[in-house]
């Protein structure tokens, strides 16, 4: 572990991915001489292993920071799980269900959803994923990592209601949930200091609003010529978009592969 000379952390939709959420091979490539580099290649998401498995398997990359830091595993490794309790579950969905709006669950190898809302479609739809099981109460026997409001508004009313969580509004349909002081970034950090890593270089990757604790986390701040303005003043490097090479324009630049 000691020998890597760099850790790079990439977002998917919008940066690592094409825009039919796939990994090109271009993107493949530039993942395997990342490596043949003894450069640590990290996917950090707000997905959880279940959803991006063959992402992983195409890019050739076995580490990630999901679920937005919630749980973090790096070379079939599991670092770290952050877990919510079945009665904050609870309390979540009875204010989901009062609010008219559904709910989904994560953890490493499940989802489920509290129903088949056409918001819900749409949500899953917009990341070109499957629709979950709908299995309302799964948070009763199951660990819990993380949990995914499905609504188009409302946003205000959960940050009141639940002040020990942290959201973020991953696109129009739905929020990641997950537990206060949990994000990307706190992912960067707790898995530099599982694996004794904290004098390595980092390099981060996003385009969203849901990257901003990952690029401040991050000694180098990459944002896609896609990302979102905000996290572009944030950025200390801005590469072309993710539909135009900007991984591999980047990697390039800061010689990394």
């Amino acid at each position: 572990m000691s020998n890597y000379r760099a850790i790079t952390f990439f977002d998917l939709d919008g940066t690592l991915l094409d825009g039919q959420s796939k990994i090109t091979t271009e993107i493949a490539a530039a993942m395997h001489r990342l490596k043949e580099n003894n450069v640590l290649p990290v996917i950090a998401t707000g997905r959880t292993e279940a959803e991006i498995h063959p992402i992983m398997a195409d890019a050739g990359i076995t580490s990630a920071v999901t679920m937005n830091g919630s749980y973090i595993r790096v070379n079939g490794d599991e670092l770290f799980s952050q877990q919510f309790s079945a009665e904050e579950c609870q309390k979540m969905y009875e204010h989901v269900k009062n609010q008219g709006h559904e709910l989904s669950y994560y953890n490493p190898k499940n989802i489920w959803c509290t129903g088949h809302s056409e918001t819900m479609v749409a949500a899953y739809d917009y990341i070109h994923s499957e629709v979950p099981e709908i299995n309302p109460l799964a948070f009763q026997t199951n660990p819990i990592n993380m949990l995914l409001i499905l609504s188009q508004s409302g946003d205000d009313y959960y940050h009141e209601i639940f002040p020990d969580f942290t959201f973020y509004r991953n696109g129009p349909y739905s929020i990641d949930t997950v537990k206060k002081g949990i994000s990307k970034g706190f992912g960067v950090q707790r898995l530099k200091k599982e694996l004794n890593l904290e004098h390595v270089p980092t390099f981060g990757f996003g385009d969203g609003p849901n990257d901003f604790a990952l690029l401040e986390a991050c000694d180098n701040k990459i944002a896609m010529g896609n990302a979102y303005d905000g996290l572009k003043e944030l950025a200390t490097f801005i590469t072309k978009k993710n539909t135009q090479g900007g991984i591999v324009h980047a990697l390039k630049h800061f010689d990394l592969i």
